[in-house]
């Protein structure tokens, strides 16, 4: 086996791509690429590659490597995931959302919008997955009251249409034929002068009426469903642990510019991302109106009208709402954890006064971060129980424990561990780039892209990345183009996050295929789409995106980041 071994090293050698350690960064990462693109292996799988090729080619040693797999980004990713789970496993969200819906009303733009601002919300806390999961059989199902009950009120004025000329033909009639409708009266009909259902026969105006009708209901169930997948993955990009790219971005900023002093938390990343998901979301929502119900307000929000679809279609929604009951002891603990640890992540470093952290914790050392709070109040769910504790007197029987709010067992099964090594994967990747010095050479290459306005770059970028991430993972593709962006950054002499930040959220921009997301797909199967339906909707999505994103970095973005500025922090990258 050594004597193999030693051949193939010695053939290796001789290759001149494999002589410098830059060249064999730059192997794993494009092997790891074609691995991520074609899912030949798990992903997950993909992401532990470095952990084998890093250490036998000399780049990095084992321990150095296997290190990056959990640093304070995964924990922070990790703790939100096990807040959300507890969302979702007492069924909170599921009250939140059909809340909102009850507060927003039927009328189909009302109702589409309602939609949207429901799940983007939920997707800002839980998986974007699982957000569209849950909404989608709710919007379905209002849809379809809203059509059988416009179906139910053409049927009935058929009916009284076929009694009207029924009268009008008895008027001709004699009175023994009075007679006899009479007697048959008297013989148990319910009402003389009725047409059954059945026998109602429709005239060519009512059956093109109806063609209409089911046309405008498949039209807006295929709008709906779009509205709530791509609001799903809008939502994500508003929180810091709202979807993975956005995890990989603090992380990847963390581990190649360790100086930053803490740019990027939950706060500075809500205060840029919050106002783009609001701005990107309104115009989601009017693009979508003027491709499946078009621009007629009167129709789309009603102008005051009330019908008997509208209130089958708020009777759905509110038989649905007290299926779940009172809210539980268990649902108001989640609630009051989930409520306690945003305001935790909010006030830990606000930027503009000190926060809780630097006066009590952080006043030399960023001691405590905001993995630190999401682990802190994600171990409270383990402790709290899910039921009211009650006294006993001693001569009561023993109760039965009380199981906590989460347990280990709903963890183990709903826990996407794979997002975890995908985590590692990329910061793995990015410190051997560093190690090695491919960061260093890919950014002396793009020096001469100083010529370009970065205004330039950046749109050039973003469409780039939002083309790349249709047909690759969010996860996968952030992972390999922040460190070439860090360098070029570095490279030209312009903020690392004038790119990094637009391109990261860029990456959640896939909104043209089935494949590209897992809302997509979910969408894909409930709305009776066609692929042509969802590239035609989101190849415009996709522009738009990429217009507001720009637009968020160069206005605000620059106030709170202070963009205009080379940072000092960047001028010296990670070295060993």
């Amino acid at each position: 086996r050594i004597s193999i071994w030693n051949q193939i090293k010695n053939l290796l050698s001789k290759l001149p791509y494999l002589s410098l350690q830059e060249a064999k960064c730059g192997f794993v990462i494009i092997l790891m690429a074609l691995y991520w693109c074609m899912e030949c292996i798990p992903l997950a799988v993909t992401a532990l590659l470095p952990v084998i090729l890093f250490p036998m080619m000399g780049i990095m040693e084992s321990d150095e490597v296997c290190i990056q797999y959990l640093k304070d980004s995964n924990m922070l990713f990790f703790g939100g995931l096990l807040v959300a789970i507890a969302v979702e496993h007492w069924n909170l969200h599921r009250r939140i959302a059909l809340q909102v819906l009850l507060l927003v009303g039927v009328k189909p733009s009302l109702l589409m919008i309602g939609f949207m601002i429901t799940t983007a919300f939920l997707s800002m806390w839980i998986s974007n997955t699982a957000s569209t999961a849950m909404m989608l059989p709710i919007a379905n199902a209002v849809l379809q009251q809203l059509c059988d009950t416009e179906a139910n009120a053409e049927e009935r004025n058929c009916r009284l249409t076929a009694v009207r000329d029924g009268q009008e033909n008895r008027a001709f009639e004699l009175d023994d034929s009075k007679e006899s409708d009479d007697t048959k009266f008297k013989a148990g009909d319910s009402t003389p002068n009725t047409v059954p259902l059945e026998v109602c026969e429709r005239s060519p105006v009512e059956e093109q009426r109806k063609l209409k009708r089911e046309e405008k209901y498949t039209k807006l169930l295929k709008g709906m469903s779009l509205s709530v997948c791509y609001a799903a993955s809008i939502g994500g990009t508003a929180t810091l642990t709202g979807t993975t790219p956005n995890v990989i971005l603090k992380g990847q900023i963390d581990e190649l510019f360790p100086e930053n002093g803490g740019i990027i938390n939950f706060a500075s990343f809500f205060g840029f991302s919050f106002p783009n998901m609001v701005l990107m979301l309104a115009l989601s929502w009017l693009w979508l109106q003027f491709m499946f119900l078009g621009f007629n307000f009167r129709e789309s929000f009603g102008c005051g009208t009330k019908k008997d679809g509208d209130l089958e279609a708020y009777r759905v929604i509110k038989d649905e709402y007290k299926k779940l009951g009172r809210m539980s002891f268990a649902e108001s603990c989640v609630l009051v954890i989930f409520t306690l640890l945003v305001l935790m992540w909010f006030t830990r470093e606000p930027g503009f006064i000190p926060g809780w952290a630097t006066v009590l914790f952080n006043k030399d050392k960023s001691y405590v971060t905001d993995g630190t709070v999401a682990m802190f109040m994600s171990s409270l769910l383990f402790c709290i129980p899910s039921t009211f504790p009650r006294c006993q007197s001693r001569h009561d029987a023993p109760a039965e424990a009380h199981s906590a709010l989460l347990t280990w067992d709903v963890v183990h099964e709903k826990m996407p561990w794979n997002i975890l090594l995908l985590l590692g994967g990329g910061f793995a990747l990015a410190h051997g780039s560093e190690k090695s010095g491919l960061s260093q050479w890919l950014g002396e290459s793009l020096i001469p892209l100083q010529n370009i306005p970065p205004f330039a770059i950046s749109i050039l970028l973003c469409l780039l990345v939002a083309m790349f991430t249709e047909c690759s993972s969010n996860t996968a593709t952030t992972t390999l183009f922040l460190p070439i962006l860090a360098s070029m950054a570095t490279a030209i002499k312009i903020h690392p996050l004038y790119i990094m930040f637009p391109c990261t959220i860029s990456a959640s921009l896939a909104f043209m295929l089935p494949v590209a997301t897992p809302p997509n797909a979910v969408a894909f199967s409930y709305g009776n789409l066609k692929v042509m339906d969802m590239a035609k909707a989101g190849f415009i999505l996709n522009f738009v995106g990429v217009i507001t994103i720009n637009i968020a970095i160069n206005t605000w973005g620059v106030a709170i980041f202070q963009l205009n500025t080379f940072p000092s922090w960047a001028n010296v990258t990670k070295t060993p």
